[in-house]
């Protein structure tokens, strides 16, 4: 071999060494990020993807854009993530919905909510209400226990068949061991309607949209269904307080991706995420909505996931619901 082509083999293996030494998404992004919101536009899910993605776009320097993809129970935009690229172009807001609920109330499950994804990050929680219309003798959780078998059922409403609402009436079915019969509606509104009408006794819904009607006098709040209290409704006990600690069940807010994402990307969107939490506007904005923030690990909102689709698949399952 010549001087001349023995220092050209060298450059090219010094240039190939010194590839393998830089991560393989070194450059990551280099184009616009999609976060696939299994919700309409307009709901919280959806505002607290947007908020967020204003956010990380600051952070990574790319656009984020957010695609709505509603239907069967969130399990449309969450299989759409599952069959992306897992390059980090593609994300999922995460939610209790699309994770924990759609998929089990399905006639074939269209994708496993654990190993199907990369979790990448929490963004926080946000707790559900157990309340009743102020005219009936309902004031605690016990009394819903007490009238439900003294009566030999009480009907609840929620936003609609496999909300989370709904699925938390079925846990406290079992933890009651009362006959609480789910009413469905097509959403939050008209179930609205009626609890305020008396046509039903009680509802279970996320919290957020009913503290307007609380602060009315209207609807009556029992419980939230956190461990902390919420500082929307700071005087309303937690159903820990009230003796039912297993009944405690938050919705979640997070990012997650397909599969087998590179752990740079995800340490990065890991980081970004992290970053945003401790920005007091956002905070702000998301406490406006009753999240609380959380910044997390991958692998511990990875396992935060895996412990509520232990706990709600089962009781998704037993239900008998069917979207």
């Amino acid at each position: 071999m010549n001087s001349f082509t023995r220092r050209g083999a060298l450059r090219a293996l010094g240039a190939g060494a010194a590839s393998l030494a830089l991560p393989a998404f070194a450059a990551w992004p280099e184009r616009p990020i999609k976060i696939v919101v299994s919700f309409p536009a307009g709901g919280a899910s959806d505002i607290v993807a947007r908020v967020l993605g204003e956010q990380l776009a600051r952070k990574l320097g790319q656009p984020v854009v957010i695609d709505n993809r509603p239907g069967a129970g969130g399990s449309v935009g969450g299989l759409a993530v599952t069959q992306a690229p897992a390059d980090g172009y593609t994300l999922l807001l995460a939610n209790s919905t699309p994770l924990s609920i759609g998929p089990f109330a399905l006639e074939k499950q269209p994708y496993d909510p654990v190993e199907s994804f990369t979790h990448i990050a929490l963004v926080g929680t946000a707790p559900c209400v157990v309340m009743a219309n102020p005219q009936t003798p309902l004031k605690t959780m016990a009394d819903i226990e007490k009238q439900a078998k003294a009566s030999g059922r009480l009907d609840f409403g929620s936003g609609g068949p496999a909300s989370i609402g709904h699925i938390y009436g079925e846990l406290m079915r079992k933890d009651m061991k009362a006959q609480l019969v789910h009413v469905p509606y097509r959403g939050g509104a008209p179930m609205t309607t009626d609890l305020i009408a008396g046509t039903i006794p009680m509802g279970i819904d996320v919290l957020t949209a009913f503290v307007p009607y609380f602060k009315s006098g209207q609807i009556r709040p029992i419980a939230v269904t956190s461990k902390q209290r919420s500082a929307l409704v700071p005087d309303v006990p937690t159903v820990v307080e009230a003796g039912y600690a297993g009944l405690v069940l938050e919705n979640f807010f997070g990012l997650s991706g397909p599969a087998k994402m590179p752990a740079d990307v995800v340490g990065r969107l890991n980081g970004a995420t992290g970053e945003v939490l401790q920005d007091a506007e956002f905070k702000k904005k998301m406490a406006e909505l009753g999240i609380a923030t959380q910044p997390t690990s991958a692998a511990g909102f990875a396992a935060f996931v895996r412990e509520q689709v232990a706990q709600l698949a089962p009781v998704v399952k037993g239900s008998g619901v069917k979207l």
